[in-house]
């Protein structure tokens, strides 16, 4: 299995094209700071089918910059498009609008995030006159069958009941955002991408100790860097993500676990997103590291 890492941002980018913070005003210096949209491609083998982990609003771009993933030789177009979603978010889901170009794209996720983009937010609607879309469950539980996507077999992890703004009016569910664990059915290889953790749920250790590899929300490096900088009046956890480091910070449960994790899923107002920032030898120290754009990671 491969992990082609298309973006490690959290909403936005870095640099958002509205902020002159810091974060944005380095990666504006230094083009080699800016990050795009966190989103994922996986393969089950490297020149095989392949699936994306979310569709940020950067897709096109994120599908160009690995040719893999461009369409082959002699192939005038990319006939399918199999898109995997944690959850609603429009950071996440905007990006199904540029895929419209796709014969069919088939789309995998959680019931929940299925009506919320047909009712709510209906991109189904909107991108009908365009492409075929075929709608896939996406399964959650460890009793439930995996559903097999471009040969890799794929659950969906419950972690957070937060719903995407637009979507305030909606039933309450358990599944509105997911962890994705996904199994090479050859090598037994697991992978967990979990890009927003609102809380350290039950069974997490079980099923992060379980992987041979973790991309994780980095978003905050600490509960109080969105009222430090100037981000929101509401401390990282109160906005859906746990911090990186402090006494809610995920780095010493990762750490106690063992795994071999990455952070991503960066806000610009995060020091991580600075190569030379101290911080990230701290992490460094405890086995853990920050995810790169077009980071390709074998398992």
């Amino acid at each position: 299995m491969l992990l082609r890492v298309l973006g490690t941002a959290a909403g936005g980018g870095l640099p958002q094209w509205n902020c002159a913070c810091p974060g944005c005003a380095g990666a504006r210096r230094h083009p080699s700071r800016r990050r795009l949209h966190d989103s994922l491609a996986f393969h089950r083998t490297p020149t095989g089918p392949w699936f994306l982990a979310n569709a940020s609003p950067d897709v096109a771009e994120q599908l160009e910059s690995h040719p893999t993933l461009r369409p082959g030789a002699g192939d005038a177009r990319t006939p399918v498009v199999r898109v995997v979603l944690t959850d609603a978010e429009l950071d996440h889901t905007l990006g199904l609008l540029r895929l419209r170009e796709a014969a069919r794209i088939e789309i995998w996720c959680t019931e929940p995030v299925r009506k919320a983009l047909q009712i709510s937010f209906p991109l189904g609607r909107v991108l009908a006159p365009y492409t075929e879309l075929t709608w896939h469950h996406l399964p959650s539980g460890t009793d439930a069958p995996p559903a097999v996507v471009a040969g890799l077999e794929v659950h969906a992890v419950p972690v957070s009941s937060k719903r995407p703004r637009y979507a305030a009016d909606e039933a309450a569910h358990p599944a509105w955002s997911s962890a994705l664990r996904v199994r090479d059915p050859d090598s037994d290889r697991r992978a967990v991408y979990l890009p927003a953790l609102a809380a350290w749920t039950d069974g997490l250790d079980d099923e992060l100790a379980a992987a041979d590899c973790v991309l994780i929300d980095g978003t905050f490096l600490d509960e109080e860097e969105p009222r430090r900088t100037g981000f929101s009046e509401r401390s990282a956890s109160a906005m859906g993500h746990l911090p990186v480091l402090g006494p809610t910070g995920t780095a010493r449960r990762l750490h106690a676990l063992g795994v071999r994790a990455h952070y991503t899923h960066l806000n610009n107002s995060n020091v991580l997103a600075d190569p030379g920032a101290p911080e990230r030898e701290h992490l460094a120290a405890l086995g853990l590291d920050v995810a790169q754009d077009r980071m390709v990671i074998p398992l």
